[in-house]
């Protein structure tokens, strides 16, 4: 059983201020975002954890590891640094999904994304260290056979583009609403999730059905730890094995 603990980051009151007083340039808040993401994405990792931009302004963060102090130090160093401030809803659950639902609450419960009274919220407990186990976590990684052969040099970047993300957006919609699982695009053809205790069968099963629904054709490395880094450290080993040996799925849990 997996114990996955998820953080929800929520810029406060963003889009009210992307045009108060009057609109911002796009290049402006772009830049802000990306940097806003590149931050976090640091301090998370320096705990172990893995951040995942999704909408930029809501960045969703797989905890184990982090307490509730962590957390605040990151959040009072954003408030410090950057003209926006964050909310944090912290949520904990035996499937990533269900713990990511927990954080969200919390932060809705205090009330919208908009909402000008709602800044810098700090919500959700985090998991009891003597509850820890080596296994806490599971993450899959996740990303196109022979993409360069297939679609880097025969198409043009855009149409590559297309087919990578119809192959993203079906193992997502799939892996979340068939056992619970987010699936993050982290660049090129790869895709990072963090799923439940799944093993070979199930995993076999989730890319028959993305190749079927998408025609694109997946591999796996899947690894299992405290935390993100360990895990994803773990399914990034096992993702070599099925490049050099031509397999389909490899790693600690998928015997």
């Amino acid at each position: 059983m997996t114990n996955t603990q998820v953080t929800l980051i929520q810029i406060d009151n963003y889009g009210p201020w992307t045009v108060t007083p009057a609109p911002r340039r796009e290049t402006d808040l772009q830049t802000l975002q990306s940097r806003l993401f590149a931050d976090l994405s640091q301090q998370i990792g320096a705990h172990g954890g893995y951040a995942f931009f999704t909408r930029f302004d809501n960045i969703i963060a797989v905890t184990n590891g982090m307490d509730v102090p962590d957390h605040a130090r990151i959040q009072e160093s954003i408030g410090n640094r950057y003209p926006v401030t964050i909310s944090m809803g912290i949520g904990l659950g035996e499937t990533p999904a269900e713990a990511l639902v927990e954080a969200t609450t919390r932060l809705q419960e205090q009330g919208s994304a908009q909402d000008q009274d709602r800044r810098e919220v700090l919500l959700g407990s985090t998991l009891n260290p003597t509850e820890r186990t080596d296994e806490d976590i599971q993450i899959a990684h996740f990303d196109v056979i022979d993409a360069t052969g297939k679609y880097t040099d025969q198409l043009d970047a855009f149409s590559t583009f297309i087919h990578i993300e119809q192959g993203y957006a079906t193992l997502m919609r799939h892996l979340h609403d068939e056992y619970g699982g987010l699936a993050f695009f982290v660049g090129g053809d790869n895709v990072i999730a963090v799923c439940p205790e799944l093993e070979t069968p199930e995993y076999e099963a989730i890319i028959e059905h993305v190749e079927s629904t998408a025609n694109v054709t997946l591999q796996v490395g899947v690894g299992a730890g405290s935390t993100a880094h360990d895990a994803g450290m773990a399914a990034k080993h096992g993702l070599e094995v099925c490049r050099e040996e031509g397999t389909r799925v490899e790693g600690s849990l998928a015997d």
